[in-house]
């Protein structure tokens, strides 16, 4: 940074009056902080550092005061950088500005292998720090592990499993991997199964891997109850909705099983507690039936979550959640992005691979059909229904896949199938219609559904009220049409 780009920093300050994820502002005006370890390493444990400004007063509504001896203060802050582990290289600028002195220390991201950067002082586990919005936070034990896992290449997908042996797996699953191993593989085939076992790492030492565990057994879940999947049906668009009996789940199951009996399993969760539309192509006049979301979109997601969660120690006891909204379906999953990439990337560049064994043989398994194909599958398909971008977020140990539908208003869309139902039940509705007679007229098997899908919509519209809206959740409880008052 030169003194005039510092002085343009000064200026910015003054506008936007706050911090952020890559500004610390620090007054000075009496002397050096004496603890700026918390932001030394929190700057250099993000990929685009930080900048620490020196000479404005962040408790006086950002006052420019200056700092107290442009020469000192920088050999103070340097005299902290190398206190760090490893030794921070900050850049320092000086610049005047109406007759007061102001310092900035750019501070660098170290490469991940180095990281996580800590203050010596304090050691790694205390302080390590991590920086959220314009705060300093302290890294979690997890999120130490997370960088120490990649630095040392750790392979949590095949630690051992001390309880497993090979009773618990099913021998036909291993049968059919082992034969797919062997295709085309003259050499393999030659060696005895023991020996291709420790090979491919269906054991480790003799030992029951976690990854066979996940593939093979009939039921992981003995061994490790939360590798396992919660999946929602919410009434509403966050997570505290509830429908008009006021209940907040329309659906709550837990999902268990090997990865290819969750990923199947989830499927059908959500094909169940989706929406179709009808479309009407212009130019034939045929219906065509569509999902609210392309199967092919929600597949890869949830695969990609089942293949690239963590699996070690700190987040077995953490099962992925998938939870659908009105408007959106949420999957995420225990860990953060692996290695160097950056959510941006996603899909455009090769990845590192938490989990590579596994990965490796659910492609062997045919399961997946190559590596690095998912999130453009994903984008592909979301693109072809004509909906928006899947959104991707790295959250402190989490990794969320956002999917949107386009049914995010009561407003029912026209050509919609659910539209014209709604216009014969408004009908139906002008004599007043318990749950269950609604349900039956619309031929649906779940209330529920009936109540969310169609009469929630109208409710919020002002189409239909309740006969009984001071309890709302009454046995007793009917919906009639409203009538439109006409004025002469």
């Amino acid at each position: 940074m030169t003194p005039e780009e510092l002085i343009d920093k000064l200026n910015e300050i003054q506008v936007m009056k706050s911090e952020s994820k890559l500004l610390e502002i620090k007054a000075a005006k009496q002397g050096c902080p004496k603890r700026l370890f918390d932001t030394l390493s929190s700057f250099s444990n993000q990929d685009d550092g930080g900048i620490i400004v020196f000479g404005v007063d962040e408790e006086n509504g950002f006052k420019e005061c200056g700092v107290y001896d442009p020469q000192d203060i920088q050999k103070k802050i340097n005299e902290q950088c190398l206190q760090m582990e490893p030794i921070v290289r900050p850049l320092l600028t000086v610049a005047e500005k109406d007759g007061k002195y102001f310092v900035s220390a750019e501070i660098p991201g170290i490469d991940i292998s180095e990281r996580p950067c800590f203050y010596s002082g304090k050691g790694r586990l205390k302080g390590s720090y991590i920086r959220v919005g314009d705060s300093d936070e302290p890294m979690t034990e997890y999120e130490i592990y997370s960088f120490e896992a990649y630095r040392k290449n750790y392979q949590d997908d095949i630690r051992p499993v001390a309880r497993a042996t090979f009773s618990v797996l099913d021998s036909d699953y291993l049968k059919n991997y082992i034969y797919h191993l062997k295709e085309d593989k003259s050499n393999l085939s030659a060696l005895e199964d023991y020996m291709i076992y420790e090979l491919v790492s269906i054991t480790r030492n003799g030992e029951i891997t976690l990854s066979s565990i996940l593939l093979f057994c009939r039921y992981p879940q003995a061994f490790f109850p939360q590798l396992s999947i919660i999946a929602l049906r919410v009434a509403g668009v966050t997570y505290a909705s509830a429908d008009e009996t006021g209940e907040r789940f329309l659906d709550n199951r837990r999902i268990e099983g090997s990865i290819p009996e969750m990923l199947d399993q989830t499927i059908e969760f959500v094909k169940k507690n989706m929406r179709v539309k009808t479309i009407i192509n212009p130019d034939t006049g045929k219906r065509d039936d569509r999902t609210e979301y392309p199967i092919t979109a929600i597949r890869e997601t949830v695969l990609n979550t089942l293949v690239h969660r963590d699996y070690s120690i700190y987040t077995e006891n953490k099962p992925i959640q998938v939870i659908m909204y009105n408007d959106r379906i949420e999957i995420q999953n225990p860990g953060g992005i692996y290695g160097r990439i950056r959510v941006d990337q996603l899909g455009k560049i090769q990845p590192d691979t938490r989990n590579p064994v596994l990965a490796t043989a659910l492609e062997t398994l045919r399961i997946t059909e190559n590596r690095y194909s998912g999130i453009p599958a994903i984008r592909r398909s979301m693109a072809e229904w004509g909906l928006s971008e899947p959104v991707f977020a790295d959250e402190r140990g989490t990794f969320k896949v956002t999917l949107y539908n386009d049914y995010g208003t009561p407003e029912v869309k026209a050509g919609d199938g659910v539209a014209s139902r709604m216009e014969e039940l408004l009908v139906f509705l002008n004599e007043p219609r318990s749950r269950k007679e609604i349900t039956e007229f619309l031929g649906l098997t779940t209330t529920n559904y009936a109540m969310q899908t169609y009469i929630q919509p109208l409710l919020e519209s002002g189409k239909v009220r309740m006969t009984d809206p001071m309890n709302p959740r009454s046995h007793k409880q009917q919906f009639v049409r409203v009538k439109a008052i006409v004025v002469n």
